[in-house]
């Protein structure tokens, strides 16, 4: 698989726990950007998905979601593509 993942996270979020769980059962190697003791760090994730709330996951610069939305990805046969797509 070859697309860049990224995923910013904190360390004991029980959905960061699924979604790098879930990366990790696809083979994939991804960027887990820890932004539970950075404020600065946390202001960027949120500025780049909309969203405020870990994990925030991105497949080749796109905002993809969370746990949930990959979770829903993966359920459709749409996950995989994307993880095998290019940059």
């Amino acid at each position: 698989m070859s697309a860049k993942v990224v995923m910013y996270s904190t360390r004991f979020c029980p959905y960061c726990m699924r979604a790098r769980r879930l990366l990790s059962s696809k083979g994939v190697e991804f960027e887990d950007i820890d932004v539970g003791a950075d404020a600065a760090l946390w202001k960027t994730m949120a500025s780049l998905s909309g969203r405020d709330t870990v994990p925030q996951i991105f497949i080749n610069d796109q905002s993809v979601g969370g746990f949930d939305d990959i979770a829903h990805l993966d359920r459709l046969g749409k996950l995989d593509p994307l993880l095998e797509s290019k940059q």
